[in-house]
């Protein structure tokens, strides 16, 4: 019983870390919200998965959480530090499309653990609302460092729900090198989205 309580704690921090993602600009907020995202996965993934290997899952995500926040502290964009401090363009329209998300996975969880027993209520339920709402933050923004957070917040989602499936080491480690390689790759886009600036100030 009060592993399903924290359970759901883990889903309800997962639905609140990633509307956060969602809805703010500043990119310290983000990524300690994704901080504590990794963490609620964490005790989802457990669910079905070893210790050890969901303590492989959450070191790898706080990885690429500081290495995505040591490539953003370095870059000095004053623009947008000062659009840091407004709230996105748009932003009932994503709170009603959460809203939507937040109502089809209340559907969709029932119908799938009647479908594939065993899964676990709490864990269908986080998976859904992280993929749901990775995929709304993909298709309305197209800054890199967001389109980097959406796409880890849609693979946690997907992480969540195939630890369930599947328990399988070499999986888990190929998920674990595709986190890792979204968050080299997106510090390699933000550096290289700003050194044309840089260089056209040099000169």
């Amino acid at each position: 019983m009060a592993l399903n309580v924290i359970s759901w704690i883990s889903v309800g921090l997962a639905f609140v870390t990633s509307t956060t993602i969602l809805l703010n600009r500043d990119w310290r907020l983000s990524l300690g919200a994704l901080t504590v995202q990794y963490l609620a996965a964490f005790w989802l993934v457990t669910r079905h998965l070893p210790f050890v290997m969901g303590s492989a899952k959450l070191i790898t995500g706080w990885m690429v959480v500081a290495a995505l926040g040591m490539t953003r502290l370095g870059l000095s964009t004053e623009e947008e530090e000062k659009e840091s401090t407004t709230l996105p363009h748009g932003q009932w329209f994503r709170l009603v499309l959460v809203c939507i998300v937040a109502l089809v996975t209340a559907g969709a969880t029932p119908r799938i653990e009647a479908g594939i027993p065993g899964l676990g209520l709490p864990v269908i339920a986080g998976s859904v609302l992280l993929i749901g709402i990775g995929v709304i933050h993909l298709g309305l923004t197209s800054d890199i460092l967001n389109v980097i957070l959406g796409l880890l917040t849609m693979l946690t989602g997907f992480e969540i729900l195939y630890a369930a499936i599947e328990s399988s080491i070499l999986v888990a480690g190929l998920l674990a090198v595709t986190n890792l390689g979204l968050g080299i790759a997106g510090s390699y886009l933000l550096i290289a989205g700003t050194s044309p600036i840089e260089t056209e100030e040099e000169i």
